[in-house]
């Protein structure tokens, strides 16, 4: 049994992995969100209602945990950056993080990819995310999923530097990621992936 922090519980893809990691394991959750009142919970799950901004609702959540998923919007930059310090500071490795196809230039121009090899603005706090995390000493695991979709369990993996396979990617498929690589620590340790649906 593995203690798990969602960060991001009430959004889509931090919901999906919740219900996945409820019907698949045996883990207990602690759900980390702003709006944590509007949560109805199981016997295996903590709800703490906080502010990834505010350093003591984080520890609080962080403190005890054997891995961290993260699933936000906004800036992300800044909410990275206070993760990591207090994964730092509560001696937690293991960190899931869900940025964005694109960061690295890795979407082939004929998927909509840029071209050149500036990043584009609005990737820019998604790609200085990965950066930081990058740099951290954390067993991380950056995710970087296709456009979101509706759909069955069915995705491709691809390494940082290598073109990304497909626009898309189903919400299932990235929850179904997320519990394999919270049952094994070493899945994918200190890489960055791109998820998404092989092409036919």
């Amino acid at each position: 049994m593995t203690n798990v922090l969602i960060i991001g519980a009430t959004g889509t893809i931090g919901g999906a992995v919740r219900q996945t990691l409820l019907k698949e394991t045996d883990d207990k959750l602690t759900l980390f969100a702003r709006s944590a009142n509007r949560l109805q919970v199981t016997d295996r799950e903590t709800v703490i209602a906080g502010d990834v901004n505010n350093d003591a609702d984080l520890d609080k959540a962080i403190n005890g945990q054997d891995a961290v998923f993260v699933a936000l919007s906004g800036s992300l930059d800044t909410f990275a950056k206070k993760i990591v310090a207090s994964m730092d500071r509560n001696n937690v490795s293991r960190l899931m993080f869900i940025t964005s196809m694109g960061i690295y230039n890795e979407v082939p121009v004929s998927m909509g990819g840029n071209v050149g090899n500036d990043v584009p603005e609005m990737l820019r706090p998604y790609r200085d995310a990965a950066d930081l995390i990058e740099n951290s000493n954390l067993n991380y695991t950056i995710i970087r999923p296709g456009w979101f979709t509706n759909g069955p369990v069915n995705y491709e993996v691809t390494k940082k530097g290598e073109p990304f396979g497909g626009h898309d990617i189903s919400i299932s498929s990235i929850a179904d990621m997320v519990t394999k690589l919270i049952q094994d620590n070493s899945l994918y340790s200190r890489e960055s992936i791109g998820l998404n649906t092989p092409e036919n």
